[in-house]
């Protein structure tokens, strides 16, 4: 079945839903927490972050509040991570900040001519299965923050965050800062 829209869940009112009980059994709402798509959330030499050696860095904030599902996280990380490795190496740094801890459920329904009886229980049974996971973003929240060492390569990573935040369902605001 093919994926929905981020439309679908990304806008609009935002519900929080993480229930799972896991010591008692019969109060689970949700039976089963789909898994985490996103692999890493700290990515480069995070020895050299810790001791303050990366001067520069580039933010990806979030101009709305919105639901940013753990697909869009990971091909945005993924395609930040894959082009920032050819250009500098080891030598960068970058967090992926929201954690996808929202469960998003989804009721099917059937779609095409008669039949529909079997799959369809219309709203009497509405509550949906678990699908993906997501994470709500407020306004200003960093999404992605890039650190790296010399300021000759902050227009570069500025194109490749604005080619990244293509993926996200929100739109963004890229800052640049320098730490002194």
């Amino acid at each position: 079945m093919a994926i929905r829209k981020a439309k679908a869940y990304s806008k609009g009112k935002i519900t929080p839903y993480t229930r799972k009980s896991r010591k008692v059994k019969n109060l689970n709402y949700i039976k089963a927490v789909p898994n985490q798509k996103v692999s890493k959330f700290y990515m480069g030499n995070t020895k050299k972050h810790a001791r303050g050696e990366f001067k520069h860095f580039i933010t990806v904030s979030s101009l709305i509040n919105c639901q940013i599902r753990d697909m869009a996280l990971e091909a945005a990380r993924q395609m930040i991570n894959n082009q920032i490795t050819k250009l500098l190496g080891d030598n960068f740094y970058i967090a992926c900040k929201p954690y996808p801890h929202q469960v998003i459920r989804e009721n099917k329904t059937f779609s095409g001519g008669s039949k529909g009886e079997r799959v369809q229980s219309g709203m009497a049974h509405s509550f949906g299965t678990t699908m993906y996971r997501s994470a709500i973003v407020k306004v200003g929240e960093p999404v992605f923050v890039v650190g790296y060492p010399d300021k000759k390569h902050t227009p570069f990573l500025r194109t490749l965050c604005s080619g990244a935040s293509k993926k996200l369902p929100c739109p963004v605001k890229i800052i640049y800062e320098e730490v002194k």
